[in-house]
């Protein structure tokens, strides 16, 4: 196979000749390319994780409404079911207790849900840290 020699006074590169400036220019474009797909990543992890902080706080906010209601209907069926067997005051108090106890069971259900909720997007994380490995090293 014959190599193509340039014409003399020729300033540019035949064939697969590319001058370093080219390279670092192809490089730059592919690393801005790379890093825009990045944040669009990065922009879509945190889209999925507001949907889900958002209905565990429609949970939450469920939870405090139908606790609300529930609270203040059955409160006063027990406090007038207790006032038949032990003084007023003691069946309100009776009646605060159970209460205390179901609303300390829905905030550990909401808690619990809003814990899975990853504020940081671990898969662009992953993917920034793998480019930075292979810019290091791009040979490996």
């Amino acid at each position: 196979m014959a190599s193509i020699s340039p014409t003399p006074g020729s300033a540019e590169p035949q064939g697969q000749d590319k001058s370093l400036g080219e390279l670092l220019s192809v490089v730059t474009s592919d690393l801005q390319n790379l890093f825009r797909q990045e944040v669009e990543l990065a922009k879509a992890e945190i889209r999925e994780e507001a949907g889900k902080a958002g209905k565990a706080a429609g949970m939450y906010g469920g939870a405090g409404f139908a606790g609300y209601m529930v609270l203040l209907f059955l409160s006063l069926a027990a406090l007038f079911g207790l006032a038949n067997v032990v003084d007023e005051a003691w069946a309100a108090l009776i009646v605060m207790a159970i209460w205390a106890v179901v609303a300390a069971v829905l905030y550990q259900k909401g808690r619990t849900r809003m814990r899975t909720v990853a504020p940081k997007p671990e898969q662009t994380v992953e993917t920034l840290k793998e480019n930075a490995e292979w810019a290091r090293h791009p040979t490996k």
